[in-house]
């Protein structure tokens, strides 16, 4: 049930209602990021292609927040970064040609981007 409130403490009312629902939201964000960074990784290592394998192996994640901000950054460690855009875009050979592009970076991108937004607008 409601709290009872003078019209002289209304605004602190408001004002405390509101910064307690900005603090769920924040911390639900949060969580649906956090886990969107983990899924991206996972979904990563098995969609990547493997040559000797330690291109898939190589994905991860890194999170840093403040109280109000969460940044995730997946990425593909163990100096594999380099292969990203080649593996993803394509490039020419040395002897002329091209390799083909082999997407797997964009539509995990989009399907997590996806996934992310679903789970805030579920759990908000």
């Amino acid at each position: 049930m409601g709290r009872k409130t003078a019209v002289s403490g209304l605004s602190a009312a408001i004002s405390s209602a509101l910064n307690e629902y900005s603090g769920y939201v924040t911390a639900e964000t949060k969580k649906a990021v956090k886990k969107a960074g983990r899924e991206a990784v996972q979904k990563l290592k098995q969609d990547s292609p493997k040559d000797s394998g330690d291109y898939a192996k190589s994905w991860r994640v890194s999170t840093s927040e403040t109280s109000r901000t969460i940044h995730v950054t997946v990425y593909a460690g163990n100096h594999q970064y380099s292969l990203t855009h080649l593996l993803e875009n394509g490039h020419a050979k040395r002897g002329g040609g091209r390799v083909a592009a082999i997407k797997h970076i964009e539509p995990v991108n989009e399907e997590i981007a996806k996934k992310v937004e679903e789970e805030i607008k579920r759990q908000l």
